[in-house]
């Protein structure tokens, strides 16, 4: 292929971003270009134009999880089950590429989110690299990327609806490895909050307790599965004997840290029953340190603490079965609450920073 497409750049961290035009690469054998779908805004995309994260290229085109229509491909390109993509089909990938499977993390502890060479589109590219980011009308799928199809019947806005909060909290409640008729606490309502509040109640927790704010999400939360709500502006104290008074004195089973304040860490330990399990899936950037009394919190409690980083493929394959399984249950379409052109992604990147909304998409 030849010519341009339209893409927004951050150009610096706290610049107001820049719609230009990106050259398209010519396609090496086993790649292809989506014509974008749709493209989520979510907190990771606040964190890179507030300059969180380090090592990021500026400039660079934001969009990590994102839908599109196959636009043109070099060669054969198959999915999972071999079947070969063609041109139109509507796909989404895996966001994380380049991983080695050939280093100790990737081999030995398998674990691929840590692996040293990996690479995030809308992260880790740079707008020089070419139009790598979902924020664009095209986006380049190079060679090795891992498509997943849309399967007939989920209507796209249902996948990206729940986008990577849906893929995170497949990981988070993999983590907290949910059993039967076990009590779980979901700290933040977010988008990642409330896949997870779904995903708990689908591995069979019996209650499944809400804690965040505002209103509107808690609210939101309940249609999610959540069996009870429960506000910040209620003190840790109370939420703390609320708990507690749901769950017979002990706690809760499973805590699931999604709200990204790391005061919510030392409140999952207080939450937690002893001899219980705190994922701590929030703490995508540092927003610094809280007191933590190792013994009275942990120690004392035998209390399991696991961290969770990132998503896989299994974690993005898993998504849009579930999304497609449960689409009827799950509300993950109403999720959407804004719709934002290129033109106006400064707008969406304010309101999501805001919590006006509880996920926009960039539509090109």
């Amino acid at each position: 292929m030849s010519g341009t497409c339209r893409a927004v750049v951050i150009p610096a961290p706290d610049e107001p971003v820049q719609v230009v035009e990106i050259p398209i690469p010519d396609l090496e054998p086993g790649a292809a270009i989506l014509k974008t779908v749709y493209s989520e805004v979510c907190g990771t995309d606040v964190h890179l134009w507030r300059g969180r994260l380090s090592g990021v290229p500026y400039p660079l085109i934001p969009g990590h999880v994102s839908v599109g229509r196959i636009d043109a491909m070099n060669g054969v390109i198959r999915d999972l089950a071999g079947a070969p993509f063609r041109e139109g089909d509507l796909v989404t990938f895996l966001d994380v590429h380049e991983t080695c499977n050939a280093c100790y993390q990737c081999l030995v502890n398998k674990q691929t989110t840590r692996c040293p060479s990996r690479k995030v589109y809308g992260v880790t590219y740079g707008a020089k690299d070419g139009p790598l980011g979902g924020w664009s009308e095209l986006i380049w799928m190079k060679p090795g990327v891992k498509l997943i199809r849309i399967p007939a019947g989920l209507e796209p806005e249902t996948f990206i609806g729940g986008g990577c909060g849906l893929a995170t909290s497949v990981h988070a409640v993999e983590r907290a490895g949910i059993r039967l008729g076990e009590s779980v606490a979901v700290l933040g309502v977010g988008p990642v909050g409330q896949s997870a509040i779904a995903l708990a109640g689908l591995s069979g927790a019996a209650e499944v307790i809400a804690i965040g704010a505002p209103d509107d999400r808690l609210a939101f939360a309940r249609r999610m599965g959540a069996t009870a709500t429960l506000s910040l502006d209620v003190s840790h104290e109370e939420r703390l004997e609320r708990v507690r008074r749901l769950t017979g004195g002990r706690g809760v089973d499973v805590v699931i840290e999604a709200a990204g304040s790391p005061a919510a860490v030392a409140q999952a330990l207080d939450l937690v029953r002893d001899g219980g399990r705190v994922v701590v899936v929030g703490q995508y950037t540092d927003h610094g340190t809280v007191p933590i009394n190792p013994h009275s919190q942990i120690n004392r409690k035998h209390v399991e603490i696991r961290g969770c980083w990132g998503s896989d493929y299994s974690h993005f394959y898993r998504a849009v079965e579930l999304a497609a399984r449960f689409q009827d249950r799950i509300p993950w379409r109403d999720m959407v609450t804004g719709r934002f052109g290129l033109d106006q992604a400064g707008d969406a990147l304010h309101q999501v920073e805001g919590r006006q909304l509880l996920k926009a998409l960039i539509v090109p």
